[in-house]
C-alpha cells in the first residue's frame, strides 16, 4: 500500500542512497534536500515545493507533478517528457534546467522565471501563455512547439523559427528580435 504524506517538511535529506517512498506528498516542502540520480518513478506530488534542492538526472517515469514550484533547485537532465501527462503543471524560479527535455509536454501557462534552460528540449511542447522571465535559452530547441501567447520579452539566447513553430500573439523584446532570424544569418546592426 502506498504511503501519503501531508504538509511534511522534509529538510536536508539525501534521497540518493535512501530514495523516497513511493506514494502520494499533498503540500509538502523540500528544502536542501538531494534526490540527483535517484528514482522518482510513479511519485505523485501535489501542490509540493522544492527549495534547494539537486534533482539532476532523477527518474521521472510517470512522476505526476501537480502545481509543483521548484525555487533555487538544480534539475540537469531530467525528461519531463517522461512524468505522468495528467494535470501536470509546475513553476520554475531561479532554477538551472541546462539539458532537460520538455519534448511534446503541455505545459500551457508555465511561469519560468530567472532560469537557465541551456540545451532544454521544447520540439513538439505546448507552452502556450507560458512566461519566460529573464530566462536564457542558449542552445536550446525549439522545433514544432507552440509559443502562442508566450511572453519573453525579457528573455534571451533563444533561437526559434517562425516557419517551424507557433508564435501567434507571442511577446518578444526588439533586443531579441534577432532569436527569430537566426537561420537567415543576417547581421542586425543595434546602433541605428
Amino acid at each position: 500500500m502506498e504511503q501519503i504524506f501531508s504538509e511534511t517538511v522534509f529538510d536536508k535529506k539525501d534521497f540518493k542512497e535512501a530514495h523516497l517512498p513511493k506514494g502520494e506528498y499533498e503540500k509538502c516542502i523540500f528544502k536542501n534536500c538531494d534526490f540527483s540520480n535517484s528514482d522518482l518513478a510513479e511519485i505523485i506530488f501535489w501542490e509540493c515545493e522544492f527549495i534547494s534542492c539537486n534533482l539532476s538526472l532523477a527518474k521521472l517515469t510517470k512522476t505526476a507533478f501537480r502545481d509543483a514550484k521548484f525555487i533555487n533547485c538544480k534539475m540537469l537532465g531530467l525528461h519531463f517528457n517522461d512524468c505522468n501527462k495528467f494535470a501536470l503543471a509546475f513553476s520554475f524560479e531561479n532554477c538551472l534546467l541546462h539539458h532537460s527535455s520538455f519534448y511534446q509536454a503541455k505545459i500551457k501557462g508555465t511561469i519560468f522565471r530567472n532560469t537557465q534552460l541551456l540545451e532544454a528540449d521544447f520540439a513538439q511542447c505546448d507552452l502556450t501563455g507560458a512566461v519566460f522571465e529573464n530566462c536564457d535559452f542558449t542552445g536550446a530547441s525549439f522545433d514544432n512547439t507552440n509559443l502562442e501567447k508566450a511572453d519573453l520579452r525579457s528573455s534571451f539566447s533563444y533561437s526559434i523559427d517562425p516557419a517551424q513553430n507557433k508564435i501567434k500573439k507571442a511577446q518578444f523584446s526588439l533586443s531579441g528580435i534577432s532569436g527569430l532570424l537566426d537561420k537567415y544569418d543576417i547581421e542586425i546592426d543595434t546602433a541605428h
